[in-house]
């Protein structure tokens, strides 16, 4: 028996989905779990399987199309089956996506057509004078002209198209110039000189740049940044803590997690434990502002930003002050991981009070992150290094860990800010304090 594919409701915010690729196509066989298509939202992308085996028998949408959820994809079966009620529900659909496309004015594109390459053998040049005197004062090599005149003669016209479109050399340039070779013309308007010819050839195959379509994510992404730093007052503090704690406190976790059944905790994972903490004691800057309200939340619902191959992604981890060490470690992980697939629900990605940003790994020692609206504030995590203090009137040497904290200036002024990293950088560099009463 037939089966329609629907185009899956990613999220309850989310309406229509773009076709980015598809893996099968009309009259495939597929097997249960194959994948169909490639699907994307505007902050993740998917893999739609197929839950039945069979034939593809029709294929309702093209790739690049922008579907609306729930709306049939494609139709699996056996050959012959008839699919008349698969096909009736998209008909709609269709055709508005067609009345709307009419609607639009016809957009003409003008595609300037490559000029053809030719060269007269030496002797058998006929030129009239007129179209002689202009190559002349131009320095154009006639002999790259195409004739257009009677019994093979070129005229000014001949002239004039090789000056917009033809080989653009001095004549000096004329004897090694080789048809095929890109030079770099530094002559007056980019003429190749012999010069050129000799020193700035570049090899056929060169490759001098690539466009590359923008994919959906890095528009949201790109359009989300410019409005963050359009629309706000975003100023930036630096500072740096004592990573002996943590490193202790890491390094002893990691020796007793067999033992003990612990999760693998990383810096991270500590530095948003004590951030979650931290935050409820600084309302301002676990909140969501919108110009005429501020809204302090009484818990804490932490962004992770992830680096992904599609771009930047932030799930969000619910009620992150109300967790333990472990689980915070669990679930941010979990959470990277379907970022990285492709596979996380569009509304863990939404609903943040407060962002971590780490990119320590990397070898950063500052940076300015940006705010994501509604929120108040982002905390950029940068990487270790060895740094030096007085003690006692001796010089010793520590590990310190850089933090970049990024507020927005109306909701928060720069001393508040500051006493938040300021009790953060307290808090990190007395982990072990931290931890007590909570379960690891």
């Amino acid at each position: 028996m037939a089966s329609a594919v629907i185009m899956p409701r990613q999220g309850n915010t989310v309406e229509s989905c773009i076709v980015t690729k598809w893996h099968k196509k009309k009259g495939d066989k597929v097997a249960v779990g194959d994948i169909l298509f490639t699907y994307e939202t505007d902050k993740a992308t998917f893999d739609e399987e197929s839950a039945v085996a069979g034939t593809i028998l029709e294929i309702f949408f093209e790739e690049d199309d922008d579907v609306p959820v729930l709306s049939n994809m494609c139709v699996i079966g056996e050959e012959g089956e008839d699919i008349s009620e698969f096909t009736a529900s998209v008909e709609s659909t269709v055709q508005t996506k067609t009345e709307e496309s009419k609607s639009e004015p016809e957009k003409v594109v003008e595609v300037s057509k490559p000029v053809e390459t030719f060269k007269a053998a030496e002797g058998d040049i006929r030129i009239s004078p007129r179209a002689k005197n202009r190559a002349d004062r131009q320095g154009i090599d006639t002999a790259f002209a195409a004739p257009s005149g009677p019994g093979g003669r070129i005229i000014e016209r001949d002239i004039e198209k090789l000056e917009k479109g033809g080989p653009a050399f001095t004549k000096a340039a004329a004897p090694t110039y080789e048809q095929g070779m890109a030079y770099q013309g530094s002559g007056i308007g980019g003429r190749v000189t012999a010069e050129d010819t000799r020193t700035k050839a570049v090899p056929n195959d060169f490759v001098e740049y690539e466009d590359a379509k923008v994919s959906n994510i890095r528009k949201v992404i790109g359009n989300a940044m410019h409005a963050s730093l359009s629309g706000m007052a975003q100023l930036t503090l630096n500072s740096s803590f004592d990573a002996t704690s943590i490193m202790n406190v890491r390094k002893s976790i990691k020796n007793m997690k067999d033992t003990l059944g612990l999760p693998n905790i990383t810096l991270n994972d500590l530095v948003v434990f004590a951030t979650a903490k931290t935050l409820l004691k600084h309302k301002d800057l676990n909140a969501h502002f919108t110009g005429d309200t501020i809204r302090r939340f009484n818990t804490v619902h932490m962004g992770i930003a992830v680096d992904t191959e599609r771009g930047l992604m932030v799930p969000t981890l619910g009620y992150c002050d109300l967790m333990s060490l472990g689980t915070i470690s669990n679930k941010t992980k979990e959470l990277a991981d379907m970022c990285k697939k492709g596979t996380i629900n569009p509304d863990l990605l939404q609903g943040g009070t407060f962002t971590i940003t780490n990119l320590g790994a990397l070898g950063i020692e500052s940076f300015t992150p940006v705010i994501n609206p509604p929120q108040t504030a982002i905390l950029g995590v940068c990487g270790i290094k060895t740094a030096v203090r007085g003690e006692g009137g001796n010089i010793e040497a520590y590990q310190s860990m850089g933090l970049s904290l990024t507020f927005d200036h109306r909701a928060v002024d720069g001393a508040p800010a500051a006493r938040f990293l300021k009790d953060l950088c307290v808090s990190l560099e007395n982990f072990d304090a931290l931890l007590l009463g909570q379960e690891v």
